[in-house]
C-alpha cells in the first residue's frame, strides 16, 4: 500500500484517506501509431478541509475578491510516501456542496506535455510575433536587416538575398541563413532557352542586351521570402517560456534544421492582388505623453501590464490625426494576431475606441497599409477610467508625435507567415519525423522515436518477473490495420498533380502493407500532415539540353496554371553557384516595386542563388540527402531515386515491428515496487520470465500499486 500526496503551489493539500488516482503513461499506442506522446491526465476529489478552503480560497463563495482563478492551471506534484513521482499542474473544475456547505473540490491532474496544448491553444504562427517583455522577438528582429533598417519587399533586398547567404546574430547567438528568398515563382512559368530573344518572358537566360527590348527573366516581384523552422521553434520558445532539447530541434539533426517553410500568404503577389501598389507601416517610436507606467511600451507596440486592472476602463481609444486626406487602411493586432482593421479612411481625424479588445497582458501592434506617403501629425493610445465622480481622467497616453510613412513595401514576417496554428505545426513536425516528447526538469525533451528507444535508463532492463499477477493476463493481437498511408495534405501544385495524373499515385506519399498481402484487417490507418508537397523542376537549356543547368525552382500555380495558396509550403534550400553562361537573368527594376502588368526598367545577371528542393541538396551525394518525402521519387536534381524518406528513417523500425507476425500485445497486471515505479521511461524494457518487452502503456493505481501493462514484443 502507497500513499500518495499532493501538492498545489507548493502546499499539501488534504486527500480523502481512500482517494482513488490511477495515472496512465503512453508512448505510441499500436491502435493509433500517428500519436504524439502525451502524459497522463486523472480528475479526482478533495475534502473541503480547512486546509484545502485556505488554498482555494473558498472558491464557492463568489463574494470573495481576489479569489482563485479556476480560468489558469496552477503547478502542482504528486509524490509516493513522500518520494517526488509525477509534476504536472491542476485545474479546479468545480466545488459539490451539500446543505449548501462546500464538502469537495473537483480538480483534474495534467501531465505537464499535455499543458503544452493549452499552452498554445489556437494561437496562430503570426502570433510569435508578439512576445512578453524581456524576450526575444525573432519575428521582429529578421524583418530587419542587419544594419537594423526595415527589410524591404523590393528588387533589392529580394536579390541580396536570393543571391546571398545572410546570416545573423541576435542575443549572441548565431542564425545561419534565417531568412532567405528561394527560386520559387508565385505565378510565372520559367524555363531556359539560350538561343530566345523575346522580351518580358520567364526565359531566365540572361541575353546580355540592355534597355526594355530584350529584357527578359525572374521578375523579383515573383519571389517571396521562406523562414527556416529552426527558427519558428525558437520563437516558440521566447513566447511560450519553453526550453525544447537540442536532440532534435537544435542541431541534432540536420533533417530539420535545414528545412524551410515559404512566407506566402496569400495568391499572387505580396504586394496587392490587383495591381494597386500598397505599402504597409508598422507604427512604431511611441512614447509616453501623459501617465507614468513606462513599461507598458516599445518603439513599436503598446502593451497592457499584466497587474492593470481593467475592470474600471472606460475607454480604450486610438487615434490618429493629419491634415491631409489620402486614403489608407488601419489595422490593430493583439498578440499578433488581428482583432480590428477598417478601410479607406480619408478623414483628418480618426478615433476608435477599442475597448472590447482590452486585455491584460496583451501587446498591441498598429499596422496602416497606404498607397501614397503620408506624414500624420499624431498618433496616439490612450486609456481612461472613470472617477467616483462620474468624471473621466486620462490613465495613460501614448504617442508618436509626428510620423511620417514611406512608399517602401516594409516586409513583416508576422504579416506574411501562411496562416496556420503553432499547435498544428508542431504536430505536422512531429508526425513527419515520428517524435516523442517528455518533460526533464523545466526541458522538454525531443527525440525521434529510434533514439528514444535506444536511450534507455541504467536500471534497464527491469525483470518483473516475479511481481506479474498469474491469475490474469492476455496476449492480442498487435495489428489493427491492413496497412499504413503516410501522405501530405496539399498535393495540387501544376507538377505535383501532373506527377499523380501521369503515374496514378501521390507525388511523395508511402502506402505501408508489410510483406503479407493476407492480412484479414481492411481497415487503413492515415496519417495526414498539412503542408504542401511540391514538386520542382531542374532546368533544362531548351537549345542545349545536356547537360541540364544549375538552375532549379519551385512554380507555386493549380494544375490550370493559376496562382494557388494551397497549404503551408516547406522545403529544404541549398545556394547555388552558377557556371559562366548559364546564369540567370534577374528582371531589376528603378524604386522598390514594379507592377506586375508593366514592363521592367532593367535586367541584369546573377550567378548564384538558392535553389528549393525535396532533398537537402547541401550534400553531394543522392545517398547522403534526407528528403521529405514519405515514398522512394526520383530526386529533381539528380534524376535518380533517393530512399533517404521520412518513413525509410523515422518510421519503418516501429511499423514493421508492429506488422511483425510475431509481434503480439500482452497485458498483464503487476504490483510494481516503488524502485521500479518512480524510476523506469517509456523508453525501458520490462523482462518477464527472460523475454524482453517494449512498454506500450501503464495504467497505475497509486495507493494499491496495481498497474495495468500494455507491452509489445521487443522484436
Amino acid at each position: 500500500m502507497q500513499k500518495p500526496q499532493l501538492y498545489i503551489d507548493g502546499q499539501r493539500v488534504d486527500m480523502f484517506e481512500e482517494v482513488n488516482i490511477t495515472i496512465t503513461d503512453t508512448l505510441k499506442n499500436v491502435k493509433d501509431v500517428s500519436k504524439v506522446f502525451t502524459e497522463f491526465s486523472q480528475t479526482f476529489s478533495l475534502p473541503a478541509s480547512k486546509t484545502n478552503n485556505k488554498i482555494f480560497k473558498h472558491y464557492y463563495n463568489s463574494d470573495i475578491q481576489n479569489g482563485f482563478d479556476a480560468r489558469i492551471r496552477a503547478t502542482a506534484k504528486i509524490e509516493l510516501n513522500s518520494i517526488p513521482y509525477k509534476d504536472g499542474y491542476i485545474k479546479l473544475e468545480g466545488v459539490d456542496l451539500r446543505n449548501n456547505n462546500p464538502h469537495t473540490y473537483r480538480i483534474t491532474f495534467f501531465g505537464n506535455t499535455v499543458s503544452l496544448k493549452n499552452l498554445l491553444g489556437d494561437d496562430l504562427l503570426s502570433s510569435l510575433g508578439s512576445v512578453p517583455e524581456g524576450k526575444i522577438n525573432l519575428f521582429e528582429e529578421f524583418s530587419k536587416k542587419i544594419d537594423g533598417t526595415d527589410l524591404l519587399y523590393g528588387s533589392t533586398d529580394i536579390e541580396t538575398y536570393l543571391t546571398t547567404q545572410v546570416d545573423r546574430t541576435v542575443d549572441g547567438v548565431v542564425y545561419s541563413a534565417p531568412i532567405q528568398v528561394p527560386l520559387l515563382t508565385h505565378s510565372q512559368r520559367l524555363y531556359y532557352e539560350s538561343t530566345e530573344d523575346i522580351t518580358n518572358t520567364g526565359n531566365v537566360h540572361y541575353n546580355g542586351a540592355t534597355g526594355n527590348t530584350k529584357d527578359h527573366g525572374v521578375k523579383f516581384n515573383e519571389l517571396k521570402y521562406a523562414l527556416k523552422l529552426s527558427v519558428i521553434i525558437k520563437a516558440i520558445e521566447e513566447k511560450y517560456g519553453l526550453n525544447f532539447s537540442s536532440d532534435f530541434f537544435k542541431g541534432g539533426d540536420n533533417s530539420f534544421i535545414d528545412l524551410y517553410m515559404w512566407l506566402h500568404r496569400k495568391k499572387g503577389s505580396v504586394i496587392s492582388e490587383d495591381g494597386l501598389v500598397e505599402y504597409p507601416k508598422t507604427v512604431d517610436g511611441w512614447v509616453i505623453d501623459n501617465g507614468d507606467v513606462s513599461d507598458m511600451i516599445n518603439s513599436s507596440t503598446f502593451f497592457i501590464v499584466d497587474g492593470l486592472e481593467l475592470g474600471g476602463i472606460d475607454r480604450f481609444r486610438l487615434t490618429l490625426t493629419r491634415a491631409t486626406t489620402e486614403p489608407y487602411s488601419l489595422s490593430v493586432l493583439r498578440n499578433g494576431v488581428e482583432v480590428y482593421s477598417v478601410s479607406n479612411i480619408t478623414a483628418t481625424s480618426y478615433m476608435r475606441n477599442l475597448i472590447p479588445y482590452a486585455q491584460a497582458g496583451a501587446e498591441y501592434v498598429v499596422v496602416l497599409t497606404y498607397s501614397n506617403q503620408i506624414t500624420f501629425t499624431d498618433i496616439e493610445w490612450s486609456l481612461f477610467w472613470e472617477n467616483e465622480d462620474d468624471t473621466f481622467s486620462a490613465f495613460d497616453v501614448f504617442s508618436t508625435g509626428t510620423f511620417d510613412v514611406e512608399t517602401e513595401y516594409q516586409f513583416s514576417i508576422s504579416q506574411q507567415i501562411p496562416k496556420m496554428k503553432v499547435l498544428d505545426f508542431l504536430t505536422s513536425i512531429f508526425k513527419m519525423f515520428n517524435l516523442v516528447a517528455y518533460i526533464e526538469g523545466d526541458v522538454v525533451v525531443v527525440k525521434d522515436l529510434d533514439t528514444f528507444y535506444a536511450n534507455q535508463s541504467t536500471d534497464s532492463p527491469y525483470d518483473i518477473t516475479k511481481y506479474i499477477d498469474v491469475n490474469s493476463s492476455t496476449v492480442d493481437s498487435s495489428l489493427p490495420f491492413r496497412e499504413v498511408d503516410f501522405s501530405y495534405k496539399g498535393l495540387k501544385t501544376f507538377l505535383a498533380k501532373k506527377h499523380e495524373q501521369l503515374f496514378s499515385e501521390d507525388w511523395g506519399t508511402e502506402e505501408y502493407k508489410g510483406e503479407d498481402s493476407t492480412i484479414l484487417s481492411n481497415d487503413i490507418f492515415k496519417i495526414q500532415v498539412p503542408f504542401e508537397h511540391m514538386k520542382f523542376e531542374r532546368l533544362l537549356d531548351i537549345d542545349n539540353p545536356s547537360p541540364p543547368t544549375d538552375i532549379q525552382y519551385g512554380y507555386s500555380v493549380d494544375d490550370n496554371q493559376q496562382s494557388y495558396i494551397g497549404q503551408p509550403l516547406i522545403f529544404y534550400m541549398d545556394r547555388k553557384t552558377l557556371s559562366t553562361g548559364r546564369k540567370i537573368s534577374f528582371v531589376d527594376v528603378v524604386g522598390t516595386v514594379a507592377d506586375e502588368d508593366n514592363v521592367a526598367t532593367s535586367h541584369k545577371e546573377i550567378s548564384s542563388y538558392y535553389a528549393p528542393a525535396n532533398s537537402d541538396l547541401k550534400y553531394s551525394q543522392v545517398e547522403d540527402r534526407q528528403s521529405i518525402h514519405f515514398s522512394p521519387e526520383q530526386d529533381e536534381w539528380e534524376l535518380t531515386t533517393t530512399n533517404e524518406t521520412l518513413f525509410n528513417n523515422y518510421h519503418k523500425n516501429y511499423i514493421s515491428s508492429v506488422f511483425n507476425q510475431s509481434n503480439r500485445l500482452t497485458n498483464v497486471t503487476a504490483y510494481l515496487p516503488l524502485r521500479i515505479l518512480l524510476k523506469y521511461t517509456l523508453a525501458d524494457r520490462f523482462v518477464i520470465a527472460g523475454k524482453s518487452y517494449k512498454i506500450n502503456s501503464i495504467k497505475t493505481d497509486l495507493q494499491s500499486g496495481k498497474s495495468q501493462l500494455e507491452l509489445l514484443n521487443d522484436i
